[in-house]
């Protein structure tokens, strides 16, 4: 069990980002909206981009800190979808989009992401069937 957030588990490459809104599908956990994509084998079972929009907040420091709780929480409970899909053969581009315009709590955004996490699971289990 790792506790880190590497950089090769961001998605950062501006092709596989374009990929990912064009071709991902999309489910929504409130305040989330949340875009998944299974890809050829990368690096790592899962890389992930977090993302909020500045019509949410315009102060810099409150979209920094709403980022800052999503990847912490992730951080914490990625397990759950890393062993996934390290069993099932599985990669997946996963985009979490913060759609609120209020600040959630972090034990709020942390069971948020642990619903989220098993919602892919649930929704991969389809696919790889």
């Amino acid at each position: 069990m790792r506790y880190t957030f590497s950089r090769r588990e961001r998605l950062g490459s501006r092709s596989a980002i374009d990929r990912l809104f064009d071709q991902g599908s999309m489910f929504h956990v409130r305040p989330f909206r949340v875009i998944w994509l299974p890809v050829p084998e990368v690096q790592v079972p899962v890389q992930l981009l977090v993302t909020v929009p500045k019509s949410c907040f315009k102060s810099a420091v409150k979209r920094n800190l709403v980022k800052r709780r999503i990847k912490e929480a992730y951080r914490q409970n990625k397990d759950i979808l890393n062993d996934f899909c390290t069993g099932s053969s599985l990669h997946l581009h996963v985009c979490v989009l913060y759609a609120s315009k209020e600040i959630e709590p972090s034990p709020v955004i942390r069971e948020k992401i642990i619903l989220i996490l098993h919602r892919l699971i649930k929704e991969n289990e389809k696919v790889t069937q």
